[in-house]
């Protein structure tokens, strides 16, 4: 595969932004730059994978999100049971069995929004679900490093392809923040 090929395959995993975690994204910042909505990620981008509930932290996120007018819907892979138990108790929409990286449970989540894809950033942890799904899917892409460090089964897999791709990233130039 010549390098230009490959550099197109590899701008898919590439976010639009990188930071530690959501506690470093401005809700206020977002709506400044025209962001009126975001779909997140659940598991170990808002809480630990095996966390049933908010922490008080998030839950002031979310209380400064709902205060900057924006939209928040969580999209994730996981069922039914985690994902409604977790969002229930906030009133926050979900989407789960998201099926990600495929990019109907986005457009699904813009258009519950009744938003633009312009006025939405996805979130998330993982390069192989959230960042493709949402790059493919025409979306503005924040990577948070994952809150837990352990992973269910299907995760850890996806962990090992991440750092490849990560590897490859770097080698390429085309990332500009360390890990």
């Amino acid at each position: 595969m010549n390098n230009e090929v490959l550099k197109l395959m590899l701008r898919l995993f590439l976010p639009g932004e990188y930071v530690k975690s959501v506690f470093d994204i401005s809700p206020k910042a977002l709506k400044e730059s025209g962001i009126k909505g975001i779909i997140t990620d659940l598991d170990n981008t808002l809480v630990e994978w095996d966390r049933p509930n908010a922490t008080p932290q998030l839950l002031e996120w979310f209380k400064e999100v709902k205060e900057q007018g924006m939209k928040i819907t969580i999209v994730s892979n996981n069922n039914e049971r985690r994902v409604k138990a977790f969002s229930d108790p906030h009133q926050i929409p979900f989407i789960y069995r998201a099926k990600k990286p495929m990019g109907n449970a986005f457009l699904k989540a813009v258009k519950n929004m009744n938003l633009k894809k312009e006025e939405v950033v996805v979130i998330g942890d993982q390069l192989l679900t959230d960042v493709l799904g949402g790059n493919r899917s025409g979306f503005h892409t924040i990577l948070v490093v994952p809150v837990a460090s352990t992973d269910g089964v299907f995760t850890k897999i996806n962990r090992k392809i991440e750092r490849k791709i990560m590897e490859n990233l770097k080698r390429k130039g085309m990332i500009q923040w360390e890990e």
